[in-house]
């Protein structure tokens, strides 16, 4: 992938920021604007970036996250006794042979013993928690987070799929079966038939419907509404009704729980494969909607051992569909200007449908990006669902016919400041910088979003309109706005309680986290993993900003203090040093920290005997593989490096150590064998 590490951050952050309002919209609202297969793409193109720049990481980030919460919506919450995972997606053929051979690595199984999977459609419905206790139907909730779901015990007692008592025998006392409500195709159709005869809402496809009609306040309404369920895993478990994946749904569909009809258990990567094509072969005749096939594997004491990453299980895979393509006419090229300052395209289509959703607008990424499709406004063009950052144009039909050509502008169309491009670097950024409206209205909206201060009640709109009406013009007006108590009590749509809420929530960020803070800032490069390695370095902010200011000035000593920090690069330097030398960004700095006392920085540690260790290990681990050993002392707080160097605290060293195993000798570390490490993550539970 050829991208520099400063572009990686920027993009990273804008794919952070897009899906968290794609996931709100998709959970919590039940409105999304994009495909599946579009979400998909920003999620992947995420990862892909994580996984060459692994240190850029940001805590907002998918692959960190699950769903969306649920603070607005209007029914009770309720919490999962076992957290509702997701899942992550393979694209291709070769991908789905990573993973099976990825679980073979993890579990050091020898190239003769087989793996087993259980293969079915992927449904696209909203997902669901069905709590049974002695076979009575107790408790049903939506995923949510993950963590925290919305009640919908009472909505669920209408769907007729759902028993609210469990027949059969061998129930045990307490089991979660887990799966997705759904809408049929004709359901649907006859739904919004109803809907427009009526003058009521029309929903955009099954999904929506489906979800819209579950997470209603008023069941009644629910009663009306075609729902469907079928079981796709569980959840807590007082017993597990059979030894793998496919026993256990078996057994959860002789209950009476419907099952997908076209599930089945797969002996190797050949036949999974073979169904995931039959179940696209037949995918337009079902009657439901699906979006791929998942693949899990089938033994449950191999899916414990395998375990979960930060969202996902290790043992399941989605194997999604491909995308789909679409032509349209380019109505018109925007530039947006972004937080940072850079000029983003974007194109506006003559709207088009593609796969059932329809399609108005594009990123066109950048100046190089326009060039090289050599795309006008005019032309018609192929618009794709699914890719790195989408939609995207996957072609320009029409790039020989005589058109002007697209002029990009040299200077910001907010501010007129000029635009530039840095050496080495493909985006156009406005120089206008903290007197560029959309840049200083952007780094607000940052400074309070939810990875930052997490500031309730100033939303985008509320900051928008503050921002007009002259009251924030930097982050620490946002600490004088309880002075405009009554100017904001004036306003339309405000009232005691909201304005009250509102103040209280800037009060309470008074004494803000420092790594929030510094990420809130909105310095380039600086990202929330970025923020956090500095801050458990410096403790205190002025401590940064005196070092960032001295490596600018040419102070080695202080340039190095700050690249020996793991993950801190030149660009991160470069970009601390500019940003501490602009006097308008030191003025913003300084009238902030007067509003505000900021705590010294501590880093909280796990109560492991491990936890805040480097761990590395070396030779043949006869019990465990090499990464499920890494992964037990990531759960355990400790870090797992590759190599060993004075930072190194402990080398677990199996038969055939070698030049790591003396090196850690020659430097004094601590040496134990893969029995002694066994013993460690006995004791820590």
């Amino acid at each position: 992938m050829d991208i520099s590490e400063a572009d990686a951050a920027n993009e990273l952050m804008r794919l952070a920021k897009a899906i968290a309002r794609h996931n709100k919209l998709y959970h919590a609202e039940d409105s999304p604007e994009v495909t599946d297969a579009e979400y998909d793409a920003l999620v992947r193109r995420t990862a892909e970036l994580e996984e060459q720049f692994p240190h850029l990481v940001r805590d907002d980030s998918p692959s960190r996250q699950v769903g969306h919460d649920i603070a607005e919506s209007p029914l009770s919450k309720v919490s999962h006794a076992v957290r509702m995972m997701s899942l992550d997606n393979a694209f291709s053929d070769e991908e789905v042979g990573e993973f099976v051979a990825r679980v073979r690595r993890f579990l050091s199984l020898d190239e003769d013993e087989s793996v087993s999977f259980t293969a079915e459609d992927k449904i696209d419905g909203l997902s669901c928690s069905l709590r049974y206790e002695a076979g009575k139907l107790v408790m049903a909730a939506t995923r949510g987070d993950g963590q925290v779901g919305e009640n919908v015990t009472v909505n669920v007692k209408h769907i007729a799929d759902i028993p609210q008592q469990l027949r059969g025998k061998n129930v045990p006392e307490v089991f979660e079966v887990r799966g997705e409500v759904y809408m049929a195709k004709q359901d649907f159709t006859a739904l919004n038939a109803v809907q427009q005869k009526m003058g009521g809402k029309l929903f955009a496809n099954p999904r929506n419907a489906a979800a819209g009609s579950l997470r209603q306040k008023n069941a009644s309404v629910t009663a009306q509404r075609p729902l469907r369920f079928w079981a796709h895993g569980w959840g807590a478990a007082s017993a597990e009704p059979g030894e793998t994946q496919a026993e256990v749904m078996r057994a959860i569909e002789s209950w009476g729980l419907p099952v997908s009809p076209l599930f089945l258990r797969a002996q190797s990567l050949d036949e999974m494969l073979d169904h995931y094509r039959a179940i696209e072969k037949a995918r337009a005749d079902l009657p439901y909607d699906i979006d791929g096939v998942v693949y899990k594997v089938d033994r449950l004491d191999w899916q414990k051992r395998l375990g979960f990453v930060a969202k996902a299980p290790r043992w399941a895979m989605a194997h999604k569909f491909p995308a789909e393509q679409a032509q349209t006419t380019l109505e018109a090229i925007d530039i947006q200007i972004g937080r940072t300052g850079k000029l983003t395209p974007v194109g506006r289509l003559t709207p088009v449908t593609v796969g059932g959703v329809t399609v108005t607008n594009v990123t066109l990424h950048n100046r190089d990006e326009i060039e090289r499709l050599g795309v006008r406004v005019g032309d018609r063009i192929v618009v794709q669902r699914a890719g790195d950052v989408i939609p995207q144009v996957v072609e320009n039909l029409t790039r020989d016919e005589k058109r002007t050509a697209f002029q990009f502008p040299d200077h910001c169309p907010e501010c007129g400041s000029e635009a530039v491009s840095e050496e080495g670097e493909v985006d156009v950024r406005c120089t206008g910088g903290l007197i560029c409206p959309a840049q200083r209205t952007e780094r607000l909206k940052h400074f309070v979003s939810r990875g930052a201060l997490d500031i309730d009640g100033l939303g985008e709109k509320t900051i928008d309109q503050f921002f007009a009406l002259g009251w924030l013009e930097s982050p620490a007006d946002i600490y004088r706005l309880k002075e405009l108590r009554e100017k904001i009590l004036a306003l339309d749509g405000w009232q005691d309680k909201s304005v009250d809420k509102l103040l209280a929530s800037v009060e309470s960020k008074r004494s803000p986290d420092a790594a929030r803070l510094l990420f809130g800032l909105g310095i380039r490069h600086v990202g929330t993993v970025t923020a956090r390695d500095l801050m458990k370095n410096f403790h205190e902010l002025p401590a940064l900003r005196e070092t960032a200011q001295k490596a600018r000035a040419g102070d080695e000593d202080s340039r190095l203090s700050l690249t020996s920090i793991d993950g801190i690069g030149d660009a991160v330097v470069e970009a601390l040093g500019d940003f501490f030398h602009e006097d308008h960004n030191i003025e913003v700095w300084d009238d902030l920290l007067c509003q505000l006392e900021v705590p010294r920085y501590e880093v909280q540690s796990i109560d492991s005997p491990v936890a805040g260790k480097t761990i590395v290990f070396t030779g043949k681990l006869e019990t465990i593989s090499r990464d499920e050993a890494k992964a037990q002392a990531e759960r355990l707080g400790a870090k797992a490096a590759g190599s060993v160097s004075s930072k190194t605290d402990i080398l677990v060293a199996g038969p055939g150590a070698g030049s790591k195993l003396k090196k850690a000798a020659d430097l004094g570390i601590d040496v134990i064998d893969e029995a002694g490490w066994a013993e460690i993550v006995k004791a820590a539970g």
